[in-house]
């Protein structure tokens, strides 16, 4: 199995494509100063006001929306975090270790916000989902420092072993060893990827982390309410931190300086693989075109998902949950066996769908409709490859067998907007007339042509595909008769991010030409 990251830059964003065997599963985009709520992020606050009927409490984060806090995020430690802010914030405490400070008592699980909270009080806060639609970000007053094997949780003395750490012996082995070197006052979960690793690396993420908490606290005495005292990390290095494994076959990079930066994080997480990253440098083909992403993009975004053997998906999307249909298309045409056809259109669907939903980041409530089969081992089978399918997602998720009537339902976690990407262009022939009609392109491309060529020795043109393979079809093509005219040779690009109508030409150096 292949697996790669392929990331580009351009003026306002960073773009992360992961790769399984060629397919795109992920795609990420980080825009620069859009978003300040990202997951992980932490913010000194202060409440707005609590809420009794809810049992939570609005907070003022310096988001136009106020974040919600609910009672059950408030964690069980919350009377120590509040001592210990004040204490910080009035300079009372230097020593940041906790080694010595005194906790309180746990609060009632069962409590009020409003016998804990109130009005103006400083509070320490993360962001555990992001702004999403109308809403503004939800936050949980219990921290946690994501490492590379490894979370800190202050205000606690659990370790715990991730579940999918099977082995018991091993599970066994981290547990002792993360307890002999965990700091006093401190809780450590122990992630998968931890599985076989060596004291010196587990014991050099926990003191990563120890700085993050201690870099944090320095910041509390003067940080103004609200502001962020502790940002996650940088998107290319909090991927990294959670996709990166030892399956991963390579990392390219378009940019020189995002190329660097990506190498010495993984020369830091893993220095045996920092030669994989490679920087990308074949100008005259971006780099998402170069590994067919752009296409992918543009066929996995729709309404309509296209499958093999003629199948296809429809996938809706409402305010309180999606739906998706399975279709068999013309499969069915040319089956002998309708039970048969059906657990194979569902097996097909099942793969793309586990797709789907990490591609397009789809979280809430998922009801898919597969096609009804009778016999129940088939939908046994179909249960069981649909969570093997998912078993790689990330995000938290749950998978109900399918009901008689082929109905799937999934819970997946959503902590940030789902990727939506418009990929319906209008038909050209249905345009205004002051828009060019896709035979007048050519027109319009021939005549820029002859301005161009007096004063450029070597041009090449950015097209859509499919007007790039009119342009280079039969012979004479129109490129040959461009030659026979200019005597200069247009190199013709295709482009499959453009839009139907869409071209640029640029110049030997790679600058457009206007």
């Amino acid at each position: 199995m292949n697996k790669e990251l392929i990331i580009r830059k351009d003026e306002n964003a960073v773009d992360f494509a992961l790769l399984k065997d060629g397919k795109l599963i992920e795609l990420h985009k980080e825009e620069e100063k859009v978003n300040k709520f990202l997951v992980g992020d932490i913010f000194i606050a202060k409440i707005r006001k609590p809420v009794a009927g809810l049992n939570a409490a609005f907070v003022n984060v310096g988001f136009e929306k106020d974040a919600f806090l609910h009672y059950h995020d408030l964690g069980p430690q919350l009377a120590s975090y509040l001592k210990f802010i004040k204490l910080v914030s009035a300079g009372k405490i230097k020593d940041f270790s906790l080694k010595n400070f005194q906790f309180e008592k746990e609060i009632d699980k069962d409590g009020a916000i409003s016998d804990i909270l109130s009005a103006n009080q400083s509070i320490l806060v993360q962001v555990v989902k992001e702004p999403i639609s109308t809403k503004g970000p939800r936050i949980s007053s219990e921290l946690s420092f994501a490492g590379r094997f490894l979370v800190l949780v202050p205000f606690s003395d659990r370790v715990s072993v991730s579940q999918k750490i099977e082995d018991k012996a091993e599970k066994d082995r981290l547990k002792k060893l993360v307890q002999a070197v965990k700091p006093k006052g401190f809780g450590v979960i122990v992630r998968t990827v931890a599985e076989g690793k060596k004291t010196a690396e587990l014991e050099k993420d926990l003191q990563n982390l120890n700085d993050r908490w201690l870099a944090m606290c320095k910041k509390l005495p003067t940080a103004h309410h609200p502001s962020k005292v502790l940002g996650e990390l940088n998107k290319v290095s909090s991927m990294l931190r959670d996709i990166f494994n030892d399956t991963f076959t390579g990392i390219q990079v378009d940019d020189e300086e995002l190329f660097q930066e990506t190498k010495d994080y993984i020369a830091e997480i893993a220095p045996s693989k920092q030669n994989m990253v490679k920087l990308y440098q074949h100008k005259d083909t971006p780099i998402f075109e170069k590994y067919n992403i752009e296409r992918q993009i543009k066929t996995s975004f729709g309404r309509t998902v296209s499958m093999s053997k003629g199948a296809y998906l429809i996938i809706e999307h409402t305010e309180a949950l999606h739906v998706i249909d399975v279709n068999s298309g013309n499969r069915s045409n040319k089956a002998t066996n309708q039970e048969d056809t059906a657990l194979e259109v569902n097996m097909i669907a099942a793969a793309e769908i586990a797709r789907q939903l990490r591609l397009r980041d789809m979280g809430g409530i998922i009801v898919i409709d597969f096609i009804d089969m009778q016999n129940p081992d088939n939908r046994q089978v179909l249960f069981n490859f649909l969570r093997d399918e998912m078993s790689d997602d990330k995000a938290k998720h749950k998978i109900l067998p399918p009901s008689k009537f082929g109905l799937v339902q999934i819970t997946r976690q959503r902590v940030r907007p789902e990727v939506n990407i418009e990929t319906r262009e209008e038909n050209p022939n249905n345009l205004a007339s002051d828009i060019d009609a896709p035979i007048q392109i050519i027109d319009k491309i021939t005549f820029a042509l002859e301005k161009i060529m007096k004063d450029h020795k070597k041009v090449k043109l950015n097209v859509h595909p499919f007007v790039a393979a009119y342009l280079k079809k039969g012979f004479p093509s129109i490129r040959s008769k461009w030659f026979f005219e200019h005597k200069k040779w247009v190199k013709i690009i295709p482009r499959d991010a453009y839009t139907y109508l869409e071209y640029h030409f640029y110049d030997k150096q790679g600058k457009e030409i206007k």
